[in-house]
């Protein structure tokens, strides 16, 4: 079989000489490489004048370079370069040496600051522990009350004829408040008053009657003692001196009905008098007057209502409140009831007047606590002439418990609770720290009132840090800082 280019002689010779300009064009590539390397990166790159651009544009029937012939050139890649493997080894030392350097820093930063801490002595504030034995302060809330609250209903029945009193009215004791008209109690009042006359009337009757039968007492005596001496002389008979012995004694009988009536007639007038001294008593109820000195706080009726008598249960007709002198309930709580007796002072402030206090002094308790809320009862008398306190107000009521045994005051800052409890930071005389147990007896917010760990006036650290720990030295001041205030 032919090959194509067997007809063409040129092509045969070309074809023949394709390797030798192979081997050619290499021998060229490394020569340029190395005048490359011997220019320097300074030198000109000097370009072979033999060896043509396979990218520049040909002249219109120019033959392609041999082995550019079908297509475009393939250049053959130079050899690999030592220098980037060089620099890359550098950078990659340089960032593990810093990277070594930066963390011995930080190690020898750290073991530097826990030497610190360790030989670091804190510097605190202390302040001397109160031995607090004055009475206890302690402030409750409370009401004040009046002294003495009534209800003023009608005793007797009828229509109301005048009122004199109304809501605010201050009223001294037996000043008139209103008025019952009642004509058919008046009425009754009058009967008793004539029936009471009568029976004054059967009393001097009866009394008369006795007088009568004492005198005829009398003359039968007389009658008889003469019958009875004529008989025994003969001079009458037997007959007549039985007979006028029998008149003695029923004159005698007679006398002693009549003494009887008198008395009859005596308790009559007396059931009458009663009569007369209750509808008496009932008219003057016509009249509702003041019991005590106070204010009149609550008015029901006009005038023209009907009122009936001795309705207890119904509404009054006034309720009236002694405020001269006020009561104030306070409810105490258990653990300051035993401290509570009659006679503690107190004081009495009210919100809605800022700076002023009312004295006073605790009255009366109930002794027994309440079981459902453990407090006892307690009221505190406030004297109030000028009326300035009124009753239902709320008040802060502040009373001077005194104290069963002597307690330890600190400051709240003072504490320390951890997983031992709660305790407090003692600073002893070489400067180092105790930490003692304490219990505590009152939480006055600011101050704390312990029951037992300290003894008082000992110095105590304000504001412990966290890592203050049992037998820690600590810098101290001379001078305390000023004890814990009450």
């Amino acid at each position: 079989m032919r090959h194509p280019t067997d007809d063409h002689p040129e092509g045969g010779a070309r074809a023949a000489g394709a390797p030798r300009d192979h081997d050619a064009r290499h021998e060229d590539a490394r020569r340029d490489d190395a005048g490359r390397e011997d220019a320097g990166p300074d030198r000109p790159h000097r370009q072979d004048p033999h060896r043509q651009d396979p990218h520049r544009e040909r002249p219109r029937g120019e033959d392609a370079p041999p082995g550019e012939a079908g297509g475009s050139p393939r250049a053959v890649p130079p050899p690999p370069r030592k220098r980037g493997f060089v620099l890359a080894a550098l950078v990659l030392a340089a960032l593990l040496g810093w990277g070594a350097y930066g963390h011995w820093q930080k190690s020898a930063a750290a073991a530097q600051t826990q030497r610190r801490t360790l030989d670091f002595v804190p510097q605190v504030r202390t302040v001397r522990a109160e031995l607090a034995d004055k009475p206890v302060e302690l402030t409750l809330p409370g009401q004040t009350e009046a002294f003495e609250t009534t209800a003023i209903f009608a005793r007797a029945t009828g229509y109301v004829a005048e009122r004199r009193a109304d809501i605010g009215t201050r009223v001294r004791r037996g000043d008139l408040l209103l008025r019952i008209g009642a004509p058919d109690l008046d009425q009754q009042l009058a009967q008793a008053e004539a029936q009471l006359g009568q029976q004054q009337a059967l009393l001097v009757q009866a009394r008369a009657s006795v007088d009568q039968a004492r005198a005829s007492l009398n003359l039968a005596n007389v009658t008889n003692s003469r019958t009875s001496t004529l008989a025994v002389q003969g001079w009458a008979s037997k007959q007549n001196a039985d007979t006028s012995q029998a008149g003695v004694l029923t004159q005698g009988a007679t006398l002693a009905a009549a003494e009887a009536g008198v008395k009859v007639a005596e308790a009559n007038l007396k059931a009458q008098g009663a009569t007369v001294d209750r509808l008496r008593a009932l008219t003057a109820f016509e009249r509702v007057t003041a019991p005590f000195d106070g204010v009149v706080t609550a008015r029901n009726v006009e005038v023209g209502n009907l009122v009936n008598a001795d309705q207890g249960t119904g509404t009054p007709l006034f309720t009236m409140d002694r405020d001269d002198v006020l009561r104030v309930s306070v409810q105490v709580p258990q653990n300051a009831a035993v401290g509570v007796r009659d006679g503690i002072a107190a004081q009495v402030a009210v919100p809605q007047m800022p700076g002023r206090r009312f004295a006073g002094h605790v009255a009366r308790s109930s002794v027994a606590l309440r079981f459902a809320s453990r407090t006892l009862v307690t009221e505190v008398d406030v004297a109030n002439p000028d009326g300035l306190l009124r009753p239902g107000l709320y008040v802060s009521v502040t009373l001077a418990v005194p104290r069963e045994q002597p307690r330890v005051k600190v400051p709240a800052e003072a504490l320390v609770f951890n997983q031992n409890g709660l305790q407090v930071a003692v600073v002893q005389d070489d400067q180092t720290v105790q930490l003692r147990k304490v219990e505590v007896e009152r939480d006055y917010g600011t101050t704390i009132e312990l029951r037992d760990g300290l003894e008082g006036h000992e110095r105590i650290v304000l504001a412990p840090p966290a890592t203050l720990r049992d037998g820690s030295k600590v810098q101290a001041p001379d001078e305390p800082a000023k004890s814990a205030s009450r």
